[in-house]
């Protein structure tokens, strides 16, 4: 009798530590082609990267992790291959409650990943689509302020320096207007420290207005409100 009162408290308990509440996000994936390696879940807490679980695989790149979480944030999956490949090793993503898939393969880990589920990852997505012309401007003028035609001439050169602070200019713009107009996105803050934390403290400060209660009450809405204050 006392064995199978054992064996149902234990079963109690290990179904208690299995359920899942309002604030669990679950990632499930698969790694094609993995033969062998460790797979790290991380996110930042306090500047620092902290392993939050990991799983070794071996023969099957299928991975499942679970994760109570208190607002969207960003987290990565980190991949140790048997290889010692340090390149294309780190998935980044915005996690929020729910069920998540990542899908991708051992080769081209970060850059076809493809992942599905969280609404907040696909906003990221948006305004990095935009973003990423801006980047591929700035790279094509460092480029060409290296050629000597361009390191030769001083008139050419100040041409470039003029284009780079018109790309950036835009690239402001661009960040604080998705920030005006996405003030229920935990996105918002986030990009606001990551991609526009250069620009006029006072815009900064309209997009804070905007956002709404949960925002500001998120992860990245309280260390936005933080770096305001500086």
């Amino acid at each position: 009798m006392k064995k199978i009162l054992f064996l149902v408290a234990l079963g109690c308990i290990i179904l208690s530590c299995e359920k899942k509440t309002e604030k669990t996000m679950t990632i499930t994936g698969n790694i094609k082609g993995l033969k062998k390696g460790t797979l790290f879940f991380q996110h930042f807490s306090d500047s620092t990267l902290v392993v939050l679980d990991s799983i070794q695989l071996k023969g099957d790149g299928a991975f499942t992790f679970s994760h109570e979480i208190e607002s969207p944030e960003i987290f990565y999956l980190h991949l140790k291959k048997a290889d010692k490949n340090d390149f294309n090793d780190r998935i980044t993503f915005f996690g929020e409650p729910g069920e998540i898939r990542i899908n991708t393969s051992w080769n081209t880990f970060d850059v076809k990943a493809k992942i599905e589920g969280s609404e907040t990852h696909e906003k990221l997505m948006e305004f990095n689509a935009m973003i990423s012309n801006f980047n591929i401007k700035e790279l094509e003028l460092s480029q060409k302020a290296l050629l000597p035609e361009f390191r030769e001439d001083s008139l050419a050169l100040d041409s470039l320096q003029k284009l780079a602070n018109r790309n950036l200019l835009g690239r402001y713009r661009y960040a604080l207007n998705f920030g005006m107009m996405n003030g229920d996105s935990y996105v918002t803050p986030y990009v606001m420290l990551t991609d526009a934390k250069e620009a006029n403290p006072k815009y900064l400060d309209s997009v804070y207005k905007t956002l709404t209660p949960e925002v500001l009450d998120s992860k990245y809405g309280k260390l936005f409100k933080e770096y305001l204050k500086k």
